[in-house]
């Protein structure tokens, strides 16, 4: 009878778990959508400036990653591990175009002296994109290093979507988004993270140490960028990316 109660509650746990993945990463993919429907996804239909091929190759790029966060969360639901793993090698070279894209827009960007936050310059504002890549490329690799640890490698992967929902939530038609600038930002996309941890740890009864270790390397990836932007040798690295 124990064996049968501790079972069904590993089930359970189980369930829970595969329908907060899959919440996650759809939420996830919603919020860019929204994010970036004026711009990119109903650029039409809100009559907003052409995109440079650069900035609609990124675009790709990134919707190709939410879209394959969504299908290898429900591979993994519906029990059809192997074809996740499989997916799953297509995914890292993936994650290697976002991190290419990313960092090849965000310098193009403040080469050509754009800045989303008038209050910051081009090459200030260059830290924003590089450490969101940065902060994305770590958390993929942690996820890749422990792909045989599976209650690790699915926490990191998580984690490496919605950690870098920054730039959609930035996008967000609210003025109290548009007035709050990066804290707000950072805030908003951390609730997101929070959420995930919170109902990962109420049903496993405990947090688990890769969310824990992702979300301190979360926290330090954003607060870090905005202290080290303020620094000489964040701008002669800047310079350096942009000459």
């Amino acid at each position: 009878m124990a064996s049968t109660t501790v079972e069904s509650e590993r089930r359970a746990r189980s369930s829970g778990e595969r329908r907060m993945y899959t919440g996650a990463a759809i939420a996830a993919a919603l919020v860019v959508f929204a994010g970036f429907a004026r711009t990119y996804y109903l650029k039409s239909a809100f009559g907003t400036p052409d995109l440079t091929t650069l900035k609609q190759v990124h675009g790709a790029v990134m919707t190709g990653w939410f879209a394959l966060f969504v299908v290898q969360v429900r591979l993994v639901a519906t029990g059809r591990t192997a074809v996740h793993r499989k997916v799953g090698v297509a995914g890292a070279g993936l994650a290697a175009l976002v991190v290419a894209m990313g960092t090849m827009l965000g310098i193009a960007s403040a080469r050509a002296g754009a800045t989303p936050i008038p209050s910051l310059s081009p090459l200030v504002f260059l830290v924003m994109p590089i450490g969101e890549i940065a902060l994305f490329a770590g958390l993929v690799a942690a996820g890749l290093a422990m792909r045989k640890r599976p209650a690790w490698h699915k926490r990191f992967m998580l984690l490496s979507s919605v950690a870098i929902l920054t730039p959609a939530m930035a996008r967000l038609p609210f003025d109290f988004i548009q007035a709050g600038g990066p804290l707000v930002f950072f805030a908003l996309t951390d609730l997101v993270v929070l959420a995930c941890i919170a109902v990962d740890t109420a049903k496993n009864r405990r947090l688990h140490p890769a969310f824990a270790m992702g979300f301190v390397y979360v926290l330090v990836m954003q607060f870090g960028r905005l202290a080290f932007s303020q620094t000489q040798a964040w701008m002669n690295f800047a310079r350096w990316l942009v000459a």
